[in-house]
């Protein structure tokens, strides 16, 4: 590591070492108390540290105004990533029942070995026997909490769904630890909990060749990025109108639809998120809500655009249920559509064929925009943008004449380009000719079964 990162990392080091410490001297000092039979509790112990007030950790405790018992169960959190052995002591076993106490709650790790803790540790460490102490830890849970609202902690119940309630592990969000470690924000990446991949370009508006009405309507949902919520709440809409924008790109492929929703996201700061469908549609029943949750409850929380590409497979017209297959999809649909609808944010699917579209659906976007083939001006002003320097085309390519005789999009004409100067550079050309173009663009054209003109 570098000198530079070691410096930059100091502050946020040093503010969740102070914590840890306090919750060892917390631990160790409840481990004495319930084995002594002490009454105390978590009362006793020393309070809080003051954290270093430009560390990740001191921002967050202010930020979601945290008290000392939310303190300590953030730092159990925590402890297993930082300090894994600090939590070997409640490993100890039950001389008279040669088990682990159960009031020590935890799980065995799989893979290092260490004691995970669960939301019963983190009720032994602040309420002990207090029932009335452990009744109020619940709130920490409750989804109105920050924790659970701001998606910093979870209860991760899933092993043990018939259990109790504090038996699931306390869990400390990606994010949230890569924040309060480095400062800088964590971006989940594309696996198969977590089916959406965050896309970027280094393109910019002025590479996006559209008609004028279509970047009408774009720019309508720029200033809802920009502005939609603040204006519900100005103009006294916040009860009439739903959260949320959610808008329709439709038509041919190739035609800008990615492009545009990308640097939609980039031109407000927010990052974009692409749902894989392929990955999204799973054999085992429940699969897919669970995944799909998992992407709409990060994306509430961070404030993303989420794109579902190519999404006539589950926006489509719902299939006759002609077996448990087709119930169990249509229910998927009908869950991811209700996110859809429900989600605060911006939402843009994009399909190739507005007939797909689910009609009761339809209605509830807030706007439809269709993507056309680009026509003959705009053709040429996509050749002309993907090829700034004029020298690289040899003396007998006419750009105006292939973008009047060939009809493609703009995807077409990358691929078309891409292909012609492997062409050239196969050939030890250092421009491209006509005769490069012309091969790529037959090819090209025979994807969609068509010939040059």
């Amino acid at each position: 590591m570098s000198i530079g990162a070691e410096h930059r990392h100091a502050p946020h080091a040093r503010a969740l070492a102070l914590e840890l410490d306090w919750l060892e001297g917390v631990l160790n000092l409840r481990l004495e108390q319930h084995f002594q039979q002490h009454a105390e509790g978590f009362e006793s112990a020393p309070p809080p540290p003051e954290l270093p007030p430009e560390s990740a950790l001191a921002m967050l405790v202010a930020e979601l105004a945290l008290g000392p018992v939310e303190r300590a169960v953030l730092a159990l959190a925590l402890a297993p990533h930082l300090r894994p052995g600090m939590l070997d002591l409640l490993f100890v076993r039950n001389q008279n029942l040669d088990r682990g106490f159960t009031e020590f709650g935890g799980w065995k790790a799989q893979r290092h070995g260490g004691f995970l803790p669960t939301g019963e540790t983190a009720a032994f460490l602040v309420a002990g026997d207090d029932l009335a102490r452990r009744i109020a830890l619940l709130e920490v849970f409750d989804a109105r909490h920050p924790f659970i609202a701001r998606d910093v902690l979870q209860l991760d119940n899933e092993a043990a769904s018939h259990e109790p309630q504090l038996s699931g592990v306390l869990a400390v969000r990606a994010e949230i630890l890569q924040r309060l470690q480095t400062g800088e924000g964590y971006k989940p990446d594309y696996n198969i909990q977590f089916p959406a991949k965050r896309i970027s370009s280094s393109l910019d508006w002025s590479d996006l060749v559209l008609a004028p009405e279509v970047m009408d309507e774009i720019q309508v949902i720029q200033t809802w990025l920009r502005q939609g919520p603040q204006l519900l709440r100005d103009w006294g809409l916040g009860r009439a109108v739903k959260p949320g924008y959610r808008s329709l790109f439709y038509g041919p492929p190739g035609t800008g639809k990615t492009l545009t929703a990308t640097l939609l996201g980039q031109s407000v700061g927010v990052d974009v998120y692409r749902i894989d469908l392929s990955m999204v549609v799973s054999k085992y029943i429940g699969e897919t809500e669970k995944n799909l949750a998992r992407v709409f409850d990060q994306a509430q929380h961070r404030h993303w655009v989420l794109f579902f590409d190519e999404a006539d497979a589950l926006f489509g017209k719902r299939a006759a249920v002609q077996n448990s297959n087709d119930r169990h999809a249509n229910q998927e649909i009908a869950y991811l559509l209700q996110r859809v609808e429900d989600f605060p944010g911006a939402v843009i699917l994009a399909s190739n064929l507005r007939g797909n579209i689910d009609e009761a659906f339809a209605r509830r976007f807030q706007s439809m925009v269709y993507f056309p083939m680009p026509d003959a001006g705009q053709r040429l002003r996509l050749w002309q943008g993907l090829l700034p320097d004029p020298g690289r085309l040899a003396d007998d390519v006419d750009l105006e004449a292939i973008a009047e005789q060939h009809a493609l999009s703009g995807g077409a004409i990358v691929n078309a380009l891409h292909f012609a100067v492997l062409q050239a550079a196969r050939s030890g050309a250092t421009r491209i000719a006509a005769h490069h173009l012309r091969t790529a663009l037959a090819k090209e054209l025979g994807k969609e079964g068509r010939t040059p003109g």
